[in-house]
């Protein structure tokens, strides 16, 4: 992993996490070839990695963690919980099962980050878009996960989180890519969704 920038009371770094990292359940790894499989054969092209993202942003020089997780994700213990959705159906997402939780949270940590690829990626240094992108965070739209009720394309998911926030606080991702041979499915959605939203950088929230 590059070494994370230095001297900057306030930033926003980006982490690629390859799926399935860790200790994540076999499933979560399965799932992702298989749907990886599929996708790509129905692309005709080869296999590609695959990425989630989360963001560490830092405010006068507090730290925060911004991801997206199960709500039964027990190594989140202590985290501040700002939106919460369903999981794959509105259906089953009154049970505890399928819904995720957005983190924004404070000297909290990034699971497996150890096993993060090229990152992290500081994508802003100044205070103004590391303030709008935490008080952002509890306004992402918590549409289902795995969908795209949006018609923006592809599945809601942790990348669009990432993306969403990105666009949201000012944030230029022309040239902000998943690492070589690798892919971030997600990630298109939530910059369409916040494109269609307008204005960004708030100057006011619960972070001043």
């Amino acid at each position: 992993m590059n070494d994370r920038p230095t001297g900057s009371r306030c930033g926003v770094d980006l982490f690629w996490l390859p799926l399935g990292a860790g200790d994540a359940p076999a499933v979560v790894r399965w799932s992702g070839r298989i749907y990886e499989a599929i996708v790509a054969g129905a692309a005709r092209r080869d296999r590609c990695d695959l990425y989630h993202s989360a963001l560490e942003v830092r405010l006068d020089g507090t730290r925060f963690v911004i991801e997206m997780g199960p709500v039964w994700d027990s190594r989140a213990h202590g985290r501040d919980v700002v939106c919460k959705g369903p999981v794959g159906s509105r259906l089953l997402g009154h049970l505890r099962l399928f819904r995720y939780e957005v983190r924004r949270w404070q000297e909290g940590s990034i699971p497996d980050v150890d096993e993060a690829v090229a990152s992290p990626v500081r994508l802003s240094s100044d205070r103004l878009r590391a303030r709008a992108l935490l008080d952002l965070a509890g306004a992402f739209p918590n549409a289902t996960w795995g969908r795209d009720e949006q018609d923006a394309g592809e599945m809601w998911n942790s990348n669009s989180l990432t993306s969403w926030l990105l666009v949201r606080s000012g944030h230029d991702l022309t040239n902000v890519r998943p690492p070589e041979r690798g892919r971030a499915p997600g990630w298109h959605a939530g910059t369409v969704v916040a494109r269609r939203a307008g204005g960004v950088v708030p100057h006011k929230g619960a972070h001043g």
